[in-house]
């Protein structure tokens, strides 16, 4: 990758409309059928080749993620934590990873997001973002989500968060590539209305700048939002039924490392021999025939 790339997994906020699930711990804990959801935006970034991530969750979930993935060593990568005091929005996370991005360009995934199909729009995006870069998905809900609307030729013209009529159909996924500009627009936000510094405010921040891209997502991507027990349930059903058919892991995180070269053969079977006995680490220890 031409560019220093970092990335930040954004696993805060409350999870309230995944109560009771989420009473205990983090939605982004909870079993997306066989894996914790965490592992799909994480195995988003590392195809992407982003090796340096940083995970933003709440003071309780912290300790949980840490004892989950470690300092990503087992994986090829780097992790490190920061913490999220309170839901202030999604902004937020630049001024709390403003010494991690530092003069790196940054790609912040939202922990409930899940991508799949073939990556190339992200690792294209990557490379050729000057400034910001969305990306927009069709969606038939679009009131659901933050909307972009574009011209003609492709360029942004105006972004609205949740509208009620919305100008276009479509959506604005929780992922998102950064200059190392967007530590200082974040620290000069203002909080909305609903008391947060909005993600929609930065991109505002960008188009008056003229410096803000879209990318259009196009067929064969799937991408889920799991922020609701339906879509979650959906979530799991859709990555049953490819595991099943295929006989293939989606976002197994020593699968991906092994595949992208981020741990050696040698470096993989020792990774996985730590892996208690179970269905996951079996599935691992195939790969090393094929």
């Amino acid at each position: 990758m031409q560019k220093s790339t970092k990335g930040i997994v954004l696993a805060g906020g409350s999870g309230t409309r995944l109560h009771p699930m989420t009473a205990v711990f983090s939605k982004q804990l909870q079993p997306v059928y066989d894996k914790p959801m965490i592992y799909y935006p994480l195995s988003t970034l590392m195809m992407a080749g982003i090796k340096d991530v940083l995970i933003i969750s709440t003071p309780h979930d912290a300790p949980a993620f840490q004892t989950l993935l470690g300092d990503g060593s087992r994986f090829g990568i780097s992790l490190t934590y920061e913490v999220q005091e309170q839901p202030r929005g999604i902004a937020e996370a630049f001024i709390l990873g403003q010494t991690f991005i530092s003069n790196s360009q940054v790609v912040l995934i939202l922990g409930d997001n899940l991508f799949y199909g073939k990556l190339d729009f992200l690792r294209n995006a990557i490379r050729a973002n000057t400034g910001a870069t969305i990306f927009g998905y069709a969606v038939t809900d679009p009131q659901r989500y933050g909307v972009v609307e574009v011209d003609d030729s492709g360029r942004v013209i105006s972004i609205e968060e949740k509208p009620l009529q919305p100008k276009s159909t479509l959506a604005i996924p929780g992922l998102y590539i950064y200059d190392s500009d967007v530590c200082s627009i974040a620290s000069s936000l203002k909080p909305s209305a609903r008391g947060e510094l909005e993600v929609t405010a930065i991109h505002n921040a960008y188009l008056k700048m003229d410096k803000l891209n879209i990318v259009k997502i196009g067929r064969g991507i799937a991408w889920l939002d799991t922020g609701t027990p339906e879509s979650l349930l959906d979530a799991s059903t859709f990555i049953h039924a490819i595991e099943k058919r295929q006989g293939l892991k989606i976002a197994c995180l020593e699968e991906v490392a092994l595949r992208t070269g981020l741990l050696t053969r040698e470096q993989y079977v020792k990774s996985i021999a730590t892996l208690p006995i179970s269905s996951y680490r079996a599935y691992c220890e195939s790969l090393l025939n094929q």
